[in-house]
């Protein structure tokens, strides 16, 4: 390892104490180094725990925080689950006497809820009267389409048919189509089935489709009993009860002829009370004829609000007489300008959604298949 040149005694010493200086120095450098990189090392190593210790002090405060808030919901919930009786403040679970017409407050018993009564009835009333006017003034479902075209019924009863043989409302343009290609007169064009050649066949076809629980049929056979049409004895009553049941089934236009009843007394006693009623019921089921009657009642009684909100409903259904009486309005300063614009654009748009070439050329070769209004 170490070359020792030796020229003579006094040369030797003193390069033994250069080498043993040199490694002295050597090591001296391994060992700060070393000790200079465990400083470093455990510096780095104390910067690490402090960050992960204050990560995790951060996520157990956010946990701790997440697990409060949820602690304080299912409080608040099943503090408000809690039902109390608005009369004597008791809480528990046997408060189930509910308030029979607004349905908002509950009492512990009958006695409770007569106390409270007086307290209670203008509250009431209102809250009443607020959740009538969110049924009434709710967007009505629309109408159906056509099963042949596809293309949305038209709300002018001439635009459509009724076919008894199979139970579906067909458009007119359908029908001319079908008129115009084939031989047979009368073919339905949907389940390709010949005209009843009788009025006996016909009212037998009927009386199939009621047995079926079809709404349209019952409707139909409740005006041909009022009438007396197709061999059937006039019969108010029983025309009434077929209405009614069609009611029931979801044909809502029943409802208004069952208003024109007790409007008239046609086979009941005159009550206004009872025909207001039904034409509600009817416009709710989305009939434009009665949301328009109801709005011309709001505004001959100056409830020029309820009226406007009555007709914009039915424009949107294409009833075109509102969209005059809108039109009208507006020109006697009770509508703005922006609110007949946009029953027109409503008006509009349903137009854009029953027009078709087939239907065109329907109406244009007979006027008896027009399906819609554009005059306004």
């Amino acid at each position: 390892m170490f070359k020792c040149v030796v020229v003579n005694g006094n040369n030797y010493i003193p390069l033994l104490v250069k080498r043993i200086v040199y490694f002295s120095l050597l090591l001296a450098l391994l060992v700060y180094f070393h000790q200079r990189g465990a400083v470093v090392w455990r510096d780095r190593r104390k910067r690490i725990n402090i960050i992960n210790m204050s990560t995790t002090q951060n996520n157990t405060s956010e946990i701790d925080g997440v697990c409060d808030m949820l602690n304080n919901m299912n409080t608040a919930n099943n503090t408000d689950s809690i039902p109390t009786c608005a009369n004597c403040g008791k809480e528990g679970s046997d408060v189930n006497n509910t308030c029979n017409k607004c349905m908002s407050v509950k009492y512990c018993n009958a006695a409770c809820k007569k106390k409270h009564r007086h307290k209670h009835k203008k509250e009431c009333e209102r809250r009443v009267s607020e959740l009538h006017d969110e049924k009434l003034f709710k967007q009505p479902p629309q109408k159906e389409d056509c099963p042949i075209c596809f293309l949305r019924l038209p709300n002018l009863p001439p635009g459509t048919v009724y076919m008894a043989c199979c139970g579906k409302k067909i458009c007119r343009g359908c029908i001319y189509a079908v008129q115009e290609r084939e031989t047979a007169v009368g073919l339905c064009p949907y389940c390709r089935t010949l005209p009843s050649s009788s009025e006996g066949e016909m009212i037998k076809r009927y009386e199939k489709r009621m047995s079926l629980n079809d709404a349209n049929a019952f409707n139909n056979m409740g005006s041909y009993y009022k009438d007396g049409d197709f061999g059937l004895p006039q019969n108010y009553t029983k025309a009434l009860k077929y209405w009614h049941r069609a009611g029931e089934l979801g044909y809502a236009e029943a409802y208004y002829r069952i208003a024109c009843a007790y409007a008239m007394g046609r086979g009941v006693d005159v009550d206004i009370k009872k025909s207001t009623h039904y034409l509600k019921l009817c416009a709710m089921g989305g009939s434009d004829m009665s949301r328009f009657t109801l709005g011309y009642f709001e505004a001959r009684a100056g409830n020029m609000d309820r009226a406007l909100k009555h007709w914009k409903i039915a424009v949107e259904g294409g009833d075109n007489t509102s969209l005059k009486y809108i039109k009208m309005m507006h020109s006697n300063g009770d509508a703005t300008k922006e609110v007949y614009a946009e029953a027109l654009r409503s008006y509009q748009a349903y137009l854009d959604e029953i027009r078709s070439d087939q239907r065109d050329e329907a109406a244009a070769a007979n006027d008896d298949y027009k399906y819609y209004d554009s005059s306004f």
